[in-house]
């Protein structure tokens, strides 16, 4: 059987995210694993589905990009055009995206090869993301200790491990820190969506960083937010930084306030981070800013910050504000793919090298995810219904791709539900939510 040439200059990535984090993550990841390729940019439509403004503040442009729903996004992918699929999505969608694909691609001679991995950070959930990942051509590890546990959790089920490869996170390419830097100290503490959780924990954080700008007069103390109220990102943010600080009693310093922004941008000024558990630690520690995650509410899983065990950048911020400057561990930092011996772009060799073999094969074996009708027919139904397909990968009736024929008055009439249904959404979860929780523990 003759297999369908293929464009080779240049190669076109399909990337597909489900937040502003996640397209910033897939996006970079495509660049460094196919130099020069056009990205196709696909955003899964649901509640974090990022906003016009936050894709800006990602900074990572697509040559073409929009919104799909998961059915549509299986049908886009054409296997003559696009040579590698990108899912930078939450496990449960990854897992649906790769049954979709392979009923899709069932009667096809040859297909793209499928990229997945982590946005940051694995500390909660590791079997659970892991196994929903599995069955795409390379899993990802952001670092050397995580290709570890990653192997170990395939091995533990009898589920090939083949397709683990270690890297780095993608957006780690800021130069370290070489000498003084000019302008006030600047201490950055990165807030976190859903870390901590409850409204007391979070007040007290806010409180806590007011408080060092106090004691600090000479220091300018900035707090990073992720998103504007309203927006949402990776996980849900049910009580915003941002009307937690309207409500602090008394005027702040003058050395305190609020910002925004890409995180890059903000460490080239930042000389001490602070976080409770934050993806940022990682980018600073690459920079060799000192980083500081915080004990103060406990190191607890929940939190996080049990991931930094050993790091020596555990503390509290009665330490920060006698002047402490944690100094990172060597060799930790080097396990988790941060501040190593060799320069950053070679963390990315072997992935390109996997995956410029892979493209290289005139046919790829069909998908093949560990979770199956077999292994979880509990389990798979619900996560493939939820996102739109039947229990074979089929798209369920009613979610397939509408018809290209659609007037522009239907098409404007639909994006405005469509947005006032996420608004709705966003309000019940930032609003009515925080109130019915409170009303039930009185």
């Amino acid at each position: 059987m003759d297999v369908p040439s293929r464009t080779e200059s240049p190669p076109v990535v399909a990337v597909l995210a489900d937040s502003d984090t996640r397209w910033k993550w897939g996006a970079l990841t495509a660049r460094r694993l196919v130099p020069g390729a056009r990205l196709d940019g696909y955003l899964l439509r649901g509640r974090a589905t990022p906003t016009v403004r936050q894709l800006s503040e990602v900074g990572v442009a697509a040559e073409e990009l929009r919104e799909v729903t998961g059915a549509e996004f299986v049908r886009s992918v054409d296997p003559d055009r696009h040579r590698v699929v990108v899912l930078a999505c939450v496990g449960g969608a990854v897992q649906a995206m790769l049954h979709g694909l392979a009923w899709q691609w069932s009667t096809s001679v040859a297909r793209p090869v499928v990229v997945t991995g982590y946005v940051g950070v694995v500390y909660e959930k590791l079997a659970d993301g892991l196994l929903l990942r599995h069955g795409a051509d390379v899993v990802l590890a952001n670092s050397r200790a995580d290709a570890e546990r990653f192997r170990e959790v395939y091995a533990g089920v009898g589920a090939p491990a083949g397709s683990v490869t270690e890297c780095a996170l993608p957006f780690l390419d800021g130069a370290p820190r070489a000498g003084e830097r000019n302008g006030p100290f600047t201490v950055v503490f990165a807030t976190q969506p859903s870390v901590p959780e409850k409204r007391a924990d979070r007040r007290y954080l806010l409180e806590r960083a007011v408080r060092h700008a106090r004691l600090h007069p000479e220091r300018e103390v900035l707090v990073k937010l992720r998103s504007r109220p309203g927006e949402h990102t990776t996980h849900l943010e049910e009580i915003p930084y941002q009307r937690l600080a309207a409500r602090l009693p008394g005027e702040a310093p003058a050395n305190f306030r609020l910002v925004y922004g890409h995180m890059g941008e903000v460490l080239d000024r930042t000389d001490l981070l602070v976080t409770v558990s934050s993806t940022a630690a990682l980018e600073a520690l690459h920079r060799s800013v000192p980083t500081a995650v915080l004990t103060d509410l406990g190191i607890r899983e929940e939190l996080g910050n049990h991931h930094f065990l050993g790091s020596g950048c555990l503390t509290s911020w009665d330490r920060l504000d006698a002047g402490q400057l944690p100094k990172a561990e060597p060799a930790w930092a080097a396990r988790q793919g941060v501040a190593g011996a060799r320069p950053y772009e070679r963390a990315f060799d072997a992935a390109r090298e996997r995956v410029e073999e892979l493209m290289g094969q005139p046919q790829l074996p069909p998908l093949a995810p560990y979770y199956t009708q077999e292994t979880a027919p509990g389990y798979l139904p619900g996560i493939l219904a939820r996102h739109g397909f039947a229990p074979d990968g089929r798209p369920l009736p009613g979610r397939a791709p509408r018809p290209h024929a659609e007037s522009a008055l239907r098409r404007a009439a639909r994006e405005a539900l469509r947005e006032a249904a996420r608004g709705a959404y966003r309000q019940g979860v930032q609003r009515v939510a925080p109130v019915i929780r409170r009303l039930g523990e009185l």
